[in-house]
């Protein structure tokens, strides 16, 4: 009789490097921490190249570094990948999400506003019309407080803006946003029913890109994540 197989390298690879960076965003391996291959093949029961290429991972988000006879070394979080999604998920899902929350509330007042200014010059047809859409579903969606849905549509929001703002810029923060989005709800943030400012600021923001009104999409924007500043951040 053939033995089972075990999981495929990928299974292993996302679950050891899910482990890993949890720890070292929470804090639970501190920055000059060492770890071994060894050690690591005996924690997860792994092969060493598994445990090699999860720490190439790693290491291409700056969270840990190799050095011959050191071992592997825990960085400081200032030399982190800090916009990469993975890093800001588990940031969120650990005991500094609210200064994260912080910081990533600033950047999209910082970048958003003017991603819709310039959407509202740049976007096509289907684009304009498309975000008038998803406005009208965050409403609906919204008052059923259906908030997986809700969350699935202000993502595509989102993302539609920032990439028919014609800037490739702020087109390359949408994994960000939408993981802010997604780290909002997922640590029960987001209130059963999202607000009326909320509805509709993505309605007069949608409407100002369709438009064509650049100003008013600015303001419009700003207002809608100061909202979002306030209730995150307070």
């Amino acid at each position: 009789m053939n033995e089972q197989a075990g999981p495929p390298a990928a299974v292993l690879n996302a679950r050891i490097i899910e482990s890993l960076g949890q720890d070292i965003a929470s804090g639970a391996l501190a920055p000059g921490d060492r770890l071994t291959l060894e050690g690591l093949q005996q924690e997860f029961g792994v092969s060493r190249t598994v445990v090699r290429d999860c720490m190439r991972i790693l290491e291409s988000m700056n969270l840990v570094y190799s050095k011959r006879r050191v071992g592997i070394v825990v960085q400081a979080p200032e030399l982190w990948n800090v916009f990469d999604p993975r890093i800001i998920k588990w940031r969120l899902a650990g005991p500094g999400r609210a200064e994260q929350f912080r910081t990533l509330t600033e950047l999209r007042v910082g970048v958003e506003p003017v991603a819709a200014a310039a959407a509202a010059r740049h976007a096509g047809a289907d684009e304009r019309t498309r975000l008038v859409e998803l406005a009208g579903e965050l409403r609906r969606l919204g008052e059923a407080g259906e908030l997986d849905g809700f969350l699935q549509s202000d993502i595509e929001f989102h993302t539609l803006l920032l990439r028919a703002s014609g800037n490739d810029m702020f087109a390359s923060l949408e994994e960000v946003v939408a993981e802010v989005l997604t780290g909002r709800t997922r640590q029960g943030m987001m209130p059963a029913n999202p607000t009326e400012a909320a509805l509709r600021g993505h309605l007069l923001v949608a409407e100002a890109v369709a438009a064509g009104n650049g100003a008013a999409a600015m303001a419009h924007m700003t207002e809608l994540l100061e909202e979002v500043r306030q209730a995150v951040v307070g």
